[in-house]
């Protein structure tokens, strides 16, 4: 049998090396709040606006699954303006799901709302074990029955959900949002304890509150919901992105640069930022805004990721790079995804010296690290790669960007903007058919 192969067109980012992060960056509204915010929406006939909408492709693919599921979905000028039925659609397809983890979050919404949902079993990026346990268990405490076949989830209450007292193994973000969405709609009190503690999780209870929601305890371990009969449809504005606005504070640092960074409440980043002060960097907290700036070489820091408010773990690809040029060795530890280390080859190939042993890397810093060919693994890791690259000798191409707009809109004319030479184009690589 003989091979044959044809020319595929891809795009990639190229870095040159040697640049000094400097200006200002505005960031947008929080992805990982956003898409929830979009799935919040179904809990309400009518018109809900979600404003500080990042545009990225994750919003547009969730604004598909609500298309789908018979809801009017417009993305225009930074708001997701979703018009929802008397009654939703109760299926969500495969094809859209597996592109997008965070559509599982459609399961608790639509599960109050119709009594039956069936939902296809989630992609989204490949960086370990995330499995649906803590989202069933908990759903099953407020009586549902649930089922899987052919890839689906299906979950069904006839009579309609009740409030329960739910523990979380682990405050798992998603887990908490789910129960949350459906135990707003449930009949009685339901107490959802080790819950997530995010932000975002914030966020989505501002909103559920605004809508007519009765919840205590957001931003703490345990959260208490009192289902009430309807809600109704809102406008409600998305936090701003800390895992973008930290992604630029490692730049800084990494780059011996200065950046204020708006948008983002330092409060939501503050164990990050005090790792960065503790690397050597001057971080200034404002109101909504802070700045960072580093002028000599970092230091070497340990870090752990853990839940929030811990250290997150969308940030250990900046930590990593941070720690390969940085003065001395680092211990990086990964507490929540065990397969967070799968870009660590991709930042070898850039010249970093790293070992990993299961949850733990060993990072040596160098001065510099050698411009190279690479490809994003994921959306963090894509980003990190890239910011890495500024530090790098010569060119830097980073490949399989769709990663990287994922979750970081005008990632490239920001960049620009603080000084970077940098561009995005496209490449042909060959494909192979056997």
């Amino acid at each position: 049998m003989s091979a044959t192969h044809t020319m595929a067109r891809v795009d990639v980012i190229r870095v040159k090396g040697g640049a000094r992060l400097s200006g200002d960056v505005s960031v947008g509204g929080a992805k990982n709040s956003a898409l929830k915010l979009m799935a919040v929406a179904l809990l309400a006939e009518g018109r809900s606006v979600v404003a500080n909408v990042p545009r990225i492709t994750d919003v547009a693919i969730m604004a598909e699954v609500l298309r789908r599921l018979g809801c009017e979905v417009s993305l225009a000028g930074g708001e997701a303006t979703i018009d929802v039925p008397a009654e939703p659609g109760s299926e969500t397809d495969y094809d859209l799901v597996r592109r997008l983890r965070a559509s599982i979050c459609v399961l608790g919404p639509l599960l109050a709302r119709r009594g039956y949902v069936r939902v296809a079993h989630p992609g989204g990026d490949a960086i370990g074990s995330r499995g649906l346990d803590m989202h069933v268990a908990g759903l099953a405490r407020m009586g549902a029955e649930i089922s899987g076949e052919h890839g689906f989830v299906i979950a069904s209450a006839p009579g309609g959900l009740r409030g329960g007292k739910i523990w979380l193994d682990f405050p798992s973000v998603g887990a908490t949002e789910n129960l949350l969405m459906a135990a707003v709609l449930a009949k009685g009190v339901t107490e959802i304890d080790n819950a997530a503690r995010e932000p975002e999780i914030v966020d989505i209870c501002d909103m559920l509150t605004a809508m007519g929601a009765q919840i205590t305890g957001a931003g703490t371990s345990t959260l208490t919901v009192e289902g009430v009969e309807a809600l109704k449809p809102v406008r409600h504005t998305t936090v701003g992105d800390r895992i973008v606005g930290g992604t630029w504070a490692f730049g800084a640092a990494m780059t011996r640069g200065d950046v204020t960074v708006h948008g983002v409440q330092p409060a939501y980043l503050e164990i990050a930022l005090d790792k960065l002060v503790s690397a050597g960097a001057v971080v200034e907290p404002g109101d909504n805004l802070f700045r960072v700036r580093m002028e000599d070489r970092p230091k070497a820091i340990d870090i752990v990721t853990l839940p929030y408010p811990g250290f997150a773990t969308d940030l250990l690809p900046m930590a990593i790079g941070l720690a390969a040029v940085s003065a001395g060795s680092s211990l990086i530890t990964e507490n929540i995804f065990d397969g967070r280390f799968m870009f660590v080859n991709e930042m070898v190939r850039l010249g970093a010296d790293i070992r990993t042993d299961g949850h733990h890397a060993v990072v040596n810093g160098r001065e510099r690290l050698s411009g190279a060919p690479v490809r994003a693994t994921d959306i963090r890791a894509g980003a990190g790669l890239v910011i890495a690259g500024l530090c790098a000798d010569g060119v830097t191409e980073v490949g399989e960007v769709h990663h990287i707009d994922r979750g970081y809109p005008d990632f490239v004319a920001d960049l620009a903007n603080l000084g970077v030479d940098v561009e995005r184009a496209v490449v042909a690589e060959p494909t192979f058919d056997f």
